[in-house]
């Protein structure tokens, strides 16, 4: 993409790297930098305003997934008019769920620009969704609804969302796990158990049993992270059984 002479002189070089990035990004010139800066902020920095309220990318988050929801919603009714209420809801859910996110947030290596006194290496996948919903966030207060469904509409909706593919989606493996050892009446627990391992950031260890059996573990930093991992592995080593059930 070629930029007009001149964009950047009213900028720092670091301002200019940084509105010449999203420049790319967004397709569109940022009025207020200062918000898109805010969108890369981890709490980490302990970083206020001037009125002592913390500034971070969470706010931002908050906003840009209603944002998120609001204009994929308005798609979707607009898209299948013979879709119900129910069968609305999952879709949107598999639009926006947060693997989703996190591929949209990786893809425009969001990453590249968020500062944290935390490495880089440290952070876990949610961090790439998590400020791709910021980004949202700082789109629409910047530029407005029209400027945030452009956006959504180039940047998730065209690339991303074919109706017939999301239809055999799985949103949470979890739910997918409980639901089929309900149905084989199989009982199934999971488990907390002690892994610290190496990391500096805490983890959670869980493991799945089911019918007595332990059938997958997984770390991450949260339990319910540990449980959907330990789900997805359970369902990859029995998927002949699950999904023929």
């Amino acid at each position: 993409m070629r930029f007009p002479s001149n964009i950047f002189q009213s900028h720092s070089k670091k301002d200019g790297n940084f509105f010449e990035g999203m420049f790319k990004i967004l397709g569109f010139k940022p009025k207020k930098i200062d918000v898109y800066k805010k969108a890369f902020l981890h709490r980490s920095l302990n970083k206020k305003d001037a009125n002592g309220n913390p500034m971070n990318y969470e706010r931002l988050e908050f906003l840009g997934d209603s944002m998120l929801g609001t204009i994929i919603s308005r798609y979707l009714y607009n898209e299948v008019p013979e879709g119900d209420e129910g069968y609305l809801t999952k879709m949107r859910s598999k639009i926006v769920s947060r693997e989703h996110l996190n591929e949209l947030g990786k893809d425009l290596n969001l990453i590249q620009f968020v500062e944290s006194r935390i490495p880089r290496s440290h952070f876990g996948d949610n961090i790439h969704g998590n400020v791709f919903e910021a980004l949202v966030g700082a789109i629409y207060l910047d530029r407005g609804h029209t400027y945030c469904e452009k956006f959504i509409y180039e940047r998730v909706i065209e690339p991303y969302v074919d109706i017939e593919q999301l239809e055999g989606k799985v949103i949470s493996y979890k739910s997918l796990m409980i639901e089929w050892c309900q149905k084989q009446k199989k009982t199934f627990f999971y488990e907390v158990y002690d892994d610290t391992g190496n990391d500096d950031l805490k983890h959670f260890a869980v493991k799945l049993s089911i019918a007595n059996k332990i059938v997958a573990k997984a770390r991450a930093t949260s339990k319910k992270k540990a449980e959907e991992r330990a789900s997805k592995r359970a369902y990859f080593a029995m998927q002949n059984k699950v999904d023929h059930s």
